[in-house]
Parts: C-alpha cells; sequence; structure tokens
C-alpha cells in the first residue's frame, strides 16, 4: 500500500534518527497531497531516506507521531500485535491484577492508554490517528482480557487541539461505581468514570511498596493522598495514625470506602485542606511526624511554569523536612515532566540548606515498571522521586 509522504528538513531528522517518536510541523519541508489527518504516512529524510511511519495530523504541533521505522503495513493485525506485545511485557515483569496495559509511544501505540483494574479496563486516546482504530483496539482488548467491563475516559482538554470530541462512559459490559482492584496487600477501590485519569494513579503503585521499612509506629502525614493509595500501605504496614490531606473531598471519601475495606479506617484521619495552607499552621503548632509523603499534582505542565513550580515545590518540601522528627523520613515526588529529576534533587538540597538539617539520600525512585520511559526522551521520566532521611 502506499501513503503520503512528509518530508522532513536537511536538520529536521535529527530527533528522530536519535530514537524520538514524534516530527513536529516546523521540522517538514514539505507535505504531499496524500497526507490525511488521522491517516498514515511514510517519514522521509530530506535526500528521501525512509525513517517510519506514522499518524498524521496538520491541525497539531505534533505533525507525525511515529508507529514503526519498518516499512511495514499498518493494519489490524499491527495494532493487535502492538497491544498483545505490551501485556506480555507487564506479565513478564509481575503485573497482573492493576498496572497499566498500555503506555503510549513507549509501547508504539502514540496517544493510546490502556489501565487495567482487576476485572475493568480503561483506556483513552488522545490522538486523531489512534482514533480511527478504536473499534480494533477494543475487540482486541476484549478478546485479550475478557473484562467485565471497559470505561472510556476520552473527557480531556488535549484531545480538542488533535480535533476529537470529549466523552467518557462505558463501551463495553457494565461498569460500577467503585472498581475493585488489588494493590499489593491493599483492596482498593477506583471510581474509573469520574475520579481523576483514568480513577487511580498506577504509576505510584511500585513506590507505594517501598515505603513499608518507613513505617511501623510511625505517625504518618500523606499530603495530596487523593484516595489514599499511600496512605492505606502505610497503615498496613503498621503506622501508628496517619494523617491523609486533600483538596477532594470526593476522593477523600473514596479514601475512607478503601480504609474501611482494609479495616484500618481507625488509623487514618482525612483532612480537606490546602497543602501549602495546612503546612503552614501544623509548623506553627509545632506538630511532628516521624514519615512525611508529598506528592503532589504537576506543578509545571510548560516549561513556562518551571520557575513557579520549583519555588512551590521548594516551599513543600521545605516546611516538611522541618516537621520531620529527629531521623524521620521524607518521601517527596514530583510529576511535573520538565522538573527533571537533577533538577528536583537540586531543589531538595536547597530545601535542605535553608531549613539547617542533615538530610541523607536514601534511595531513588522514578514511575512503575510498566510506565517504562524511553531513553530517548528526558521527559518521558516524568515521575521521580526521593526517599530522605532528616536527621
Amino acid at each position: 500500500m502506499e501513503y503520503g509522504q512528509v518530508r522532513l528538513r536537511r536538520d529536521g531528522d535529527q530527533g528522530i534518527r536519535a530514537g524520538g517518536c514524534w516530527v513536529y510541523n516546523n521540522q517538514a519541508l514539505w507535505v504531499d497531497e496524500d497526507c490525511v489527518d488521522g491517516g498514515i504516512v511514510d517519514v522521509t529524510a530530506h535526500d528521501g531516506k525512509f525513517l517510519g511511519r506514522g499518524f498524521f495530523n496538520s491541525r497539531s504541533k505534533i505533525l507525525v507521531r511515529l508507529l514503526t521505522r519498518q516499512p511495514n503495513p499498518i493494519d489490524a493485525a499491527f495494532f493487535s500485535h502492538r497491544l498483545i506485545a505490551a501485556w506480555e511485557r507487564r506479565k513478564s515483569l509481575g503485573f497482573s491484577n492493576a498496572c497499566r496495559v498500555v503506555f503510549g509511544d513507549a509501547d508504539g501505540l502514540p496517544g493510546l492508554t490502556v489501565d487495567k483494574f482487576g476485572d475493568y479496563l480503561c483506556f483513552q486516546i488522545v490522538s486523531l490517528g489512534m482514533e480511527q482504530w478504536t473499534q480494533v483496539v477494543l475487540e482486541t482488548l476484549i478478546k485479550l482480557f475478557h473484562p467485565a467491563g471497559i470505561c472510556e475516559r476520552n473527557d480531556v482538554a488535549i484531545r480538542e487541539k488533535e480535533g476529537l470530541p470529549l466523552r467518557s462512559g462505558c463501551v463495553y459490559g457494565q461498569l460500577p461505581n467503585r472498581v475493585p482492584f488489588l494493590e499489593h496487600e491493599a483492596k482498593m477501590l477506583a471510581d474509573l468514570g469520574h475520579g481523576q485519569k483514568t480513577g487511580h494513579f498506577l504509576d505510584q503503585q511500585e513506590n507505594r511498596g517501598r515505603i513499608a521499612p518507613y513505617c511501623p509506629g510511625k505517625k504518618v502525614l500523606d499530603l495530596c493522598c487523593h484516595t489514599g493509595g499511600f496512605s492505606i500501605h502505610a497503615a498496613l504496614y503498621g503506622a501508628a495514625h496517619v494523617e491523609a490531606v486533600d483538596t477532594s473531598g470526593e476522593a477523600l471519601a473514596l479514601l475512607r470506602e478503601n480504609a474501611v475495606n482494609n479495616g484500618v479506617d481507625h488509623k487514618i484521619a482525612t483532612v480537606q485542606a490546602n497543602v501549602f495552607d495546612l503546612l503552614k499552621s501544623e509548623d506553627a503548632a509545632g506538630k511532628r511526624y516521624g514519615l512525611l509523603i508529598c506528592d503532589p499534582p504537576a506543578f509545571a505542565k510548560s516549561r513556562k511554569a518551571l520557575d513557579a513550580a520549583y519555588r512551590g515545590y521548594k516551599e513543600l518540601n521545605l516546611r516538611c523536612m522541618r516537621m520531620a522528627e529527629p531521623g524521620g523520613v521524607l518521601a517527596s515526588f514530583s510529576c511535573s515532566q520538565y522538573m527533571t529529576a537533577p533538577l528536583f534533587l537540586q531543589m531538595l538540597r536547597e530545601a535542605a540548606a535553608d531549613v539547617g538539617r542533615q538530610v541523607q539520600l536514601l534511595e531513588s525512585l522514578m514511575q512503575s515498571r510498566d510506565h517504562p520511559a524511553a531513553l530517548s526522551s528526558e521527559t518521558s521520566w516524568y515521575l521521580k522521586g526521593f526517599i530522605l532521611r532528616v536527621l
């Protein structure tokens, strides 16, 4: 089959040759008349050499999202094979009950996210090209998992930039208000239809298991706790008490359900508050904790917002370090893709210096292995974290 062609400028192929998956509109020398928005095109270097094949969209800054670097036909079998391969990779890492099955470009399926929560699936499509293959994706997922229900969360604003409508809801089977799944030993519930992202932050799944040694007997402060992933695990790992803080009343209500289901509701107190305000008041009141977990939402969603985000992260972490008991532990995270690991560590060093306490680095963390980061893309390592001991 013949595809339309996008020819790149002489210097426009450097990112693709370095392993990148996106061609931006300012990298193209010309686009032929056979290129159709949402269709498949060939990407060639300035001398006509084949570089790859992918989705085309003239309405997006990302002109082409590469699917393959080989001149393979792009058909239903191609996408089914990619989906099956993605699931096999997760199983080989030990994931089964809950995980991210497909992570977009990392799995060669640009614009597609699929999360598994027990017997239920939740997917999201944010590229016009992938939208054309929705039915193939659904048919493959049904054959592969035989799920009780599939939810689509195509209600994110980024779809509008691709010229796509916003919608969400159950597209296969039935979807309960609360979907049960397991995360380590924790029995969790997720609201796939209305919760943030796809209902639960699976990218922190492995990191929640990493806090186990720091919990026994400790008083814990869990900031930006959402539905209680860290809070529930801390209580199950032997924490004496957990104070779980979030601005969302709905998220805290689900946290309390999770706490009851795990028999740890007597250990967890929920607080609906802005974390900056709460830390300021609790610090002034002299409150101290043996373990603090700081996992705020992304402060820097663009490079322009990075300076302000840096100051926000520093304020949070400075107060957390000040409120740690002598020898207490701080697990601090950033999911801002532009807040790179070296920059985040620099911020933590500055916060420690300003507090005037010695701080030890115990562990360096990233997103769970079902969210693999591409070495060719610094920002795909979007979640980074450090476990620190504050002396």
